[in-house]
């Protein structure tokens, strides 16, 4: 697999689902790959990357954007509220939001420095208990409190159960994102984001579609 097919396959389930052409952003999910192999695909053109880590992201990026423009840095991991400030700074959209306390630290960094990233709120749309997110039947108050908070929301996320059919996540997310007026879907990785773009993702993650198989350090 490459990146020109899977930017080939996205245009095929937009058009297939009469959806506009253009309007999915597919994120190269380049956690854990070497420098050299993101740097391959940042020279074929694609510009918007997602990372895990905050530390991860940090050592790497600040390096790609001296001699690469207009880089589009999504943070998909947790974040913890201690590492909050360095991401508010390094990450252009944050789609992993799913707490209160984590709502009101970067709300307060907001204030403080003028800048928030978007942000998207993860759903927990299989409720389970090791996986972060805001269950579903608490997400319409959490969005209401975060606007409240003039955070700048734009969309819902999640990651479905590895053991489930994503068609039901899927259209779970959508159905909260609807009803609450978000036009943010991010869902949809590399075993499913044709799928996933059937229920109205507006946002893709691919990596070892992209990459190949991760190589974790031991």
């Amino acid at each position: 697999m490459s990146l020109v097919e899977i930017q080939t396959r996205i245009a095929a389930a937009e058009a297939a689902h009469d959806r506009p052409k253009g309007q999915v952003k597919l994120i190269a999910v380049s956690k854990v790959q070497p420098n050299a192999r993101v740097e391959q695909v940042l020279e074929q053109g694609q510009r918007v990357f997602g990372e895990n880590r905050v530390q991860e992201a940090a050592g790497k990026w600040p390096d790609f954007r001296k001699r690469f423009d207009a880089i589009d840095l999504h943070l998909l991991g947790p974040l913890q509220t201690n590492k909050a400030r360095q991401a508010v700074e390094l990450f252009d959209v944050i789609h992993s939001l799913d707490r209160p306390k984590l709502a009101t630290a970067l709300a307060r960094l907001a204030q403080e420095t003028g800048r928030c990233p978007d942000l998207f709120i993860q759903i927990n749309t299989g409720k389970e208990m090791q996986k972060a997110g805001i269950m579903p039947e608490d997400a319409d108050a959490f969005i209401a409190s975060c606007s409240a908070m003039d955070l700048p929301v734009r969309g819902v996320m999640c990651i479905p159960p590895v053991d489930e059919t994503p068609a039901l996540h899927f259209a779970l997310l959508a159905k909260i994102a609807h009803r609450n007026g978000l036009s943010g879907l991010s869902m949809g990785m590399s075993a499913d984001f044709e799928m996933a773009i059937g229920f109205g993702a507006t946002h893709v993650r691919v990596g070892s579609a992209i990459f190949g198989a991760r190589s974790v350090p031991k």
